[in-house]
């Protein structure tokens, strides 16, 4: 069915799981969906891209920071609906797992904030609801 907003089809997107140290890296929403709320790092995937090239470049654009993804490890739909019911958003996300290659943290604009955080700190942040599910799965966070 085609949305008022030209959505006709859902999206695919990445998301990054990436380690160093026992810290995970996140990154804080700026825009719509999840706005405000901390998140992996990754972003929509571009046509003829495999989610492993996605995932790279989602992260060196946002983070500054190179990383080699490996395999996916979780997915799901984020979609979302205003008040009256019409669709905002709807995409299709799958998280991979990534090796850290190279790079210091630098955030770009449509990231208010990034950063490296062990399990005690994520604990204290505003994170998704996904993005907390996905970190128990993996043992960095108790269930």
């Amino acid at each position: 069915m085609n949305d008022p907003r030209g959505i006709s089809t859902p999206h695919a997107a990445v998301g990054a799981v990436v380690m160093r140290e026992g810290k995970v890296l996140l990154v804080k929403r700026s825009n719509a969906p999840q706005k405000g709320k901390w998140s992996l790092p990754g972003g929509s995937v571009e046509l003829g891209e495999t989610l492993k090239e996605a995932a790279e470049r989602e992260v060196k654009e946002e983070t500054g920071l190179t990383i080699k993804a490996i395999d996916p490890v979780f997915a799901f739909d984020l979609i979302e609906h205003d008040s009256a019911g019409k669709l905002l958003f709807h995409y299709v996300i799958i998280d991979l797992l990534a090796d850290y290659v190279d790079g210091e943290v630098h955030p770009a604009d449509d990231i208010s904030d990034a950063g490296w955080f062990n399990s005690e700190e994520v604990r204290s942040l505003t994170i998704s609801g996904t993005t907390r599910e996905l970190l128990k799965k993996i043992g960095f966070l108790d269930p």
